[in-house]
């Protein structure tokens, strides 16, 4: 089963309202979701292994479960663009009694200074950015040289297996952007590893150092 990538929205200020009022509606039922599915959980902390402080920024946190197995251990930041979300992490957070920066922005427009995040965490986000490169473009622009990007998402598998591409395919009708995502790094000049980590191939962790 060859990929069929996603063609970037025409309008993308309407996908991202839609996008942004579906979270907003079942922003309960997401958190509850991450929280009880282990295969979920289990993807996402692949990311834990490969932070390293003493700052890090999580950018597009959701509801903030994987914020809350790392915070206490760095000075830790957060960029959300959905305030239902960024409200619902905040109440995470405080329940275990950590803290993060946290506030409300747009990836494609993060709002800190270059060089400034020693590591920086995406995790199943990436296929909700309207604009790839614009998104890539500002997430490895606030990473400062010799720091880590970490990004956990949905694509298709190498070997083009039957289950993992159907996963893919059942993301993309959902809305996500599946994407060719080798342009688009090659496109900084970033040299990454990809590894599939789970959904028989279909959920991908990049990972990129800034040098």
């Amino acid at each position: 089963m060859s990929p069929i990538y996603s063609p970037e929205p025409t309008d993308k200020s309407k996908f991202t309202a839609e996008f942004d009022h579906a979270y907003t509606q079942f922003a309960g039922v997401y958190d509850f979701a991450v929280k009880a599915l282990p295969v979920w959980k289990t993807w996402i902390k692949h990311a834990l292994p490969y932070i390293r402080g003493p700052r890090v920024l999580e950018a597009s946190f959701g509801t903030g479960y994987l914020l809350t197995q790392y915070a206490g251990k760095f000075e830790t930041y957060g960029l959300e663009y959905n305030q239902r979300m960024a409200y619902t992490a905040r109440d995470n957070l405080e329940k275990k009694g950590l803290t993060a920066e946290l506030q409300v922005g747009d990836v494609e427009a993060l709002p800190y200074p270059g060089d400034t995040f020693d590591s920086l965490v995406n995790t199943m986000a990436f296929t909700g950015y309207p604009e790839g490169t614009k998104a890539m473009s500002e997430l490895w622009r606030v990473i400062k040289n010799g720091g880590r990007l970490i990004l956990i998402d949905i694509n298709y598998p190498a070997d083009h297996n039957r289950i993992g591409t159907t996963i893919t395919r059942i993301f993309a009708s959902l809305g996500d952007l599946i994407r060719d995502m080798d342009p688009i790094f090659k496109t900084y000049n970033i040299a990454y590893q990809d590894h599939e980590i789970g959904g028989f191939g279909s959920v991908h962790l990049y990972l990129a150092e800034k040098k």
